[in-house]
C-alpha cells in the first residue's frame, strides 16, 4: 500500500512539472513596424532579437556627457529596422523623454515617433515603453549556461 501511494505521488508531482511547462503563460510576440509615412515605430526587443532575418532590430540608448563646465549634457535616442529594410532614427535632448528611456528594461516593448526639425534631423516626439510578462523569454526553453566547451569533468 505504501510504495503504491509513493508510486501515485510521484506521478502526481511529475504531471505538476509537466503541466506547468506547457502552461508557460501569455506570449505576445510584437514584430518590428517602422511607418516612415506617419513617422512612427514599434516593436518588442526580444522578437527583434529572435527574428528570422538579419535586418530587424529596435531601441533607445542614452548617452550622459561632461559639458566641461561643470554640467553634464544629455541626449538620447531611439531606432528601429524593420524586416523591410525601412529604417528610423530620432534624437532628444527632452529631459522628460530621457527620463521615460531610463524606465525601460531588457525584452521591453518599445514605441517611438519623430517630427523633422526643419534641418533633415528627426528629433523624438514621444518615446514608450511597456514591460510585461508576456514579453520575455520563455523560460521553460533549455538554457546552457555552460561557457566551459571541454568535456572534463575534473
Amino acid at each position: 500500500m505504501m510504495s503504491k501511494r509513493k508510486g501515485l505521488m510521484a506521478a502526481g508531482i511529475s504531471a505538476a512539472f509537466v503541466s506547468s511547462a506547457a502552461l508557460g503563460g501569455l506570449t505576445q510576440p510584437a514584430v518590428v513596424d517602422v511607418d516612415l509615412a506617419n513617422n512612427f515605430a514599434q516593436g518588442d526587443m526580444r522578437t527583434a532579437r529572435n527574428a528570422p532575418n538579419d535586418t530587424e532590430f529596435i531601441g533607445c540608448g542614452m548617452r550622459d556627457i561632461e559639458d566641461g563646465a561643470g554640467g553634464i549634457f544629455s541626449f538620447a535616442f531611439c531606432q528601429a529596422e524593420d524586416a523591410a529594410g525601412e529604417r528610423a532614427f530620432c534624437n532628444t535632448t527632452n529631459g522628460q523623454l530621457i527620463e521615460a528611456m531610463r524606465a525601460t528594461s531588457d525584452f521591453s516593448f518599445v514605441t517611438f515617433s519623430w517630427q523633422d526639425d526643419g534641418a533633415g534631423n528627426n528629433v523624438c516626439n514621444r518615446i514608450g515603453f511597456s514591460t510585461q510578462s508576456f514579453y520575455l523569454p520563455d523560460t521553460t526553453d533549455p538554457v546552457d549556461d555552460d561557457d566551459d566547451d571541454d568535456d572534463d569533468d575534473d
